[in-house]
């Protein structure tokens, strides 16, 4: 996939794999706006969602240029510097080498895409709500495609193998979701691999930043600074109550801070122990996988020493589904960002 492709290319191939169907109404509907707006063509920048989730014409046009787009009358092309790695936190209490079937997979129940720039060494971090709605394709448990679906984006990972199969297909779900942004790399690792992590670098220091805990282990008191060991970090990592609406974005904030004092630690581990990287990779290797070598790792982690990772999260809220929790992305606000993060205005 071209790293400069833009988001004019990516719905050109999105349209192909929609039924044909569905490609007639949406050339219907973008002919009609060709009528009415002098001059402009209002685009459907994703195609498979809703009409009144589509970014206006008057923010978003095309040029002669297909390596260009223009948004909000400047003009922008995709960010050839950024190499994009997908990261998975896998529910699943199973080795690698354990999984046989969809049954046992696993979902992904944390999702972070990292954006490293190349050029200027610097790194950006998307936080993704595992209970994100979007488009999934779906399997039977022969391993048929049933075709697309609207459903939770975190169910991709578990329509696979609990391997490879379903790390391409969350790549491909996620750089869907975003406009084609595309993924170099990926890595899941299973939960149950957190315990090992925090053992090999001696420890990881979190602020408990909600009340969600305490009740069932006192010892996460909002507000509390806690050091996470091989006993207490995967009840920090991974428990929440099911009972209390929209409680996987409560956890993904505690997520997100187990990640911020973990690398703060590789940090200072590695400054006297230049082979950490080296560690950790080899220790989770049974519940790791990733097609990014450890080399990767290591550019990864010294560029997050150069300048603080900025830290977004899809937009969107949280609201009660007919049996699950769901997170409903703001469109809009999602193709701005997505316009900021891995574009860059000519």
């Amino acid at each position: 996939m071209k790293k400069n492709r833009n988001i004019e290319k990516t719905q050109k191939v999105r349209k192909q794999q929609q039924q044909k169907k569905q490609l007639l109404f949406l050339i219907g509907v973008a002919a009609i706006i060709v009528a009415v707006v002098a001059g402009l063509i209002a685009k459907a920048v994703l195609d498979g969602k809703s009409e009144e989730n589509q970014v206006s014409s008057d923010e978003f046009s095309e040029t002669e240029d297909e390596d260009v787009i223009v948004f909000d009358g400047k003009k922008y092309v995709y960010n050839d510097h950024l190499s994009n790695f997908l990261f998975m936190g896998i529910d699943s209490s199973k080795k690698i080498d354990e999984q046989k079937t969809q049954s046992d997979a696993g979902q992904a129940d944390s999702i972070f895409l990292i954006a490293y720039d190349r050029k200027e060494n610097t790194l950006q971090s998307l936080a993704i709500p595992r209970d994100t709605m979007t488009e999934i394709e779906s399997f039977s448990f022969s391993g048929n495609s049933q075709g697309m679906q609207t459903n939770h984006l975190n169910l991709q990972y578990a329509y696979g193998d609990g391997k490879w199969k379903s790390c391409e297909l969350m790549k491909t779900a996620v750089s869907h979701l975003l406009y084609g942004v595309p993924i170099q790399g990926y890595c899941s690792v299973k939960m149950d691999a957190v315990p090992i992590l925090v053992d090999i670098v001696g420890g990881v220091e979190v602020t408990v930043s909600d009340d969600s805990l305490q009740e069932k282990y006192p010892e996460f008191t909002m507000g509390s600074t806690v050091m996470l060991t091989s006993e207490n970090a995967l009840a920090y990592v991974r428990y929440r109550d099911t009972d209390q609406e929209n409680s996987a974005l409560v956890r993904q904030q505690r997520h997100r801070s187990f990640l911020d004092g973990f690398l703060t630690k590789v940090q200072e581990v590695s400054a006297q122990d230049a082979g950490i990287v080296a560690d950790l990779y080899e220790g989770i290797q049974d519940y790791m996988v990733t097609n990014m070598g450890n080399d990767q790792f290591v550019k990864l982690l010294d560029a997050s020493k150069q300048a603080p990772v900025v830290s977004e999260t899809v937009p969107g809220e949280g609201a009660a589904g007919a049996y699950h929790d769901e997170y409903h992305v703001d469109e809009d606000e999602l193709f701005k960002l997505i316009i900021r993060m891995f574009y860059k205005e000519i």
